[in-house]
């Protein structure tokens, strides 16, 4: 007797399609992430016009100027998660270290004339030292004592540079970056692809940063720390060691991010530098999903699209010509900002990174449909 199960003949005498092999969508899933950078790396060639999102063509300067400021954010909040995704610290203070990268590098130029290189690098140090420094004091106190800490250093980070001590901060209307001192490639609008290609590296250097820290046995560490620490110091670690590696590396990334930024906008301002910044960065990292891969990325380019264009709409005509119960809020583009978080919290806990799992379990849920029967060989 055979064991061999024979495969039914179908009705229309046709051999039976051939499963596709399970592993090959997975892989073509998980390779999602080489397709969209493909595609970022060539935007500044195309001319694909993108209504609604954009204003102007895919590669036009403006557009470039907008995604560019995009991928900015999405980097930084992925530094930032560091902190609150991964090792469980809520820090109100990390403006100060994208601040410090800004501030510094621009001070070196004007003030030292150092070239941009030499001035980013130390730009760089400067705000790695600071995170150092700081994060060593704030960590010697934890939960809610370390929210306040840190807050309390942005907070002074924030009133000495409106203070523009010696002249070198500009006070409240910020400093403008010398571009007779920067390099050619990077000054004019005609070099915005520049400017974008390097939001774009910062953006891959940070997320392959973060991957292959929470990937290490120190990411593990955080991880544990975040559950619980108290468990991870009966098994002989200290956490503060490791508190501080997470603080230093979230501030050197967000310090570089300062130096990107400085080139993208041309110059150094305050608001960087204040606690609103921090929260909106808190705001990116809960939207898109804390202690995910791709969420805080996702989140912060979300909310930073939605922050320049929802104040275009808030401004627009449409809005205009509303009566006057609907016009006042919408043309707030801090409430519309508010509505859409309230509306992405509400109904995607988790964030905008368990969108596809969501989608997957209401699939799962559905009753499966009825099959009709198989029609026998020589039978209706």
């Amino acid at each position: 007797m055979s064991t061999a199960t024979e495969t039914p003949d179908r009705a229309d005498g046709a051999a039976p399609a051939a499963p596709a092999p399970p592993g090959r969508s997975r892989r073509l899933l998980h390779r999602w992430p080489a397709a969209v950078l493909l595609v970022l790396v060539v935007a500044p060639y195309s001319a694909l016009p993108v209504p609604g999102l954009l204003d102007g063509p895919l590669g036009s300067a403006g557009s470039l100027q907008l995604i560019a400021t995009c991928l900015l954010f999405g980097a930084l909040a992925t530094g930032y998660d560091l902190l609150l995704g991964r090792t469980g610290l809520l820090s109100f203070g990390h403006a100060l270290y994208f601040a410090a990268g800004s501030y510094a590098t621009n001070v070196f130029l004007l003030e030292a004339g150092l070239p941009f290189a030499a001035a980013a690098l130390l730009g760089l140090c400067f705000g790695i030292a600071l995170a150092l420094v700081l994060g060593s004091v704030s960590l010697r106190v934890t939960g809610i004592g370390f929210s306040m800490v840190t807050l309390a250093f942005a907070q002074a980070g924030s009133i000495l540079v409106s203070r523009d001590p010696g002249g070198v901060t500009g006070g409240e209307e910020g400093r403008a970056a010398p571009a007779d001192l920067l390099p050619s490639w990077l000054v004019g609008i005609d070099n915005t692809a520049n400017l974008y290609w390097i939001a774009l590296a910062y953006l891959v250097l940070t997320l392959g940063v973060v991957h292959w820290a929470v990937r290490s046995p120190t990411g593990r560490v955080w991880e544990g720390i975040k559950e619980n620490e108290r468990r991870v110091e009966v098994l002989g670690l200290k956490p503060y060691g490791f508190k501080l590696t997470a603080f230093v590396l979230a501030g050197a990334l967000a310090a570089l991010g300062g130096i990107v930024h400085l080139l993208l906008t041309g110059g150094s301002t305050p608001q960087t530098t204040t606690s609103d910044f921090t929260l909106s960065l808190l705001v990116m990292v809960v939207l898109g999903g804390s202690g995910t891969r791709w969420g805080p990325m996702a989140g912060g380019i979300l909310y930073t699209w939605a922050d320049h264009r929802l104040g275009d709409l808030a401004g627009s005509g449409a809005v205009a010509g509303l009566p006057a119960v609907l016009r006042v809020p919408l043309s707030q583009p801090l409430f519309l900002l508010g509505v859409l978080f309230v509306a992405v919290v509400h109904l995607l806990p988790g964030g905008l990174a368990r969108l596809p799992s969501r989608l997957a379990a209401l699939r799962r849920s559905r009753p499966a449909e009825e099959i009709p029967p198989r029609k026998e060989n020589g039978n209706p």
